[in-house]
């Protein structure tokens, strides 16, 4: 059964807490490698916070202001190498700051929203549909792929 925007929104929330708990991990840790030849765990948290920031900035809070959406399909890769980049010029602290506030932001314009402005489509940037549930449709599944890789991490890290 289809989950409702309530119960989409209450998932993408649970990620504030998974990515606060991870404050507790040193600084080294956050700077190593998750696994080999993949990103550092401040590499992972700022690629999904850049992401937060980008779909906030561009689509969520232009619906809320009544703006046009202005979302448009980036090169993936790009962005997320400029993610990495980024990273290297933050604290663990800063990084898990950052995604707070903007998963925050997110959450805050888009709880108490009646269902059909969930579903509503809006033209983006790219002059394709956008959609709040669409948004948290694919990026829920993105959270969770990157839940398990650290959580993974987690528990090797804590065995040595």
């Amino acid at each position: 059964m289809a989950k409702t925007s309530l119960e989409m929104v209450e998932e993408f929330k649970t990620f504030i807490d998974f990515v606060r708990e991870l404050k507790t991990i040193d600084e080294e840790h956050w700077n190593s490698p998750i696994s080999e030849g993949k990103w550092s765990l401040k590499d992972v948290i700022s690629h999904i916070m850049l992401w937060d920031k980008y779909f906030y900035e561009e689509g969520i809070e232009k619906i809320k202001l009544g703006q046009f959406v202005t979302v448009r399909h980036l090169n993936f890769d790009e962005f997320n190498a400029n993610a990495r980049e980024y990273a290297k010029t933050q604290t663990r602290d800063s990084v898990v700051n950052q995604f707070i506030e903007y998963r925050n932001k997110i959450i805050d314009d888009i709880t108490g929203l009646p269902e059909e402005d969930y579903i509503k489509e809006y033209t983006d940037g790219d002059r394709k549909k956008f959609s709040i549930r669409g948004y948290l449709r694919g990026f829920i599944p993105h959270d969770k792929h990157h839940k398990k890789q650290i959580e993974k991490y987690v528990k090797s890290i804590q065995k040595v």
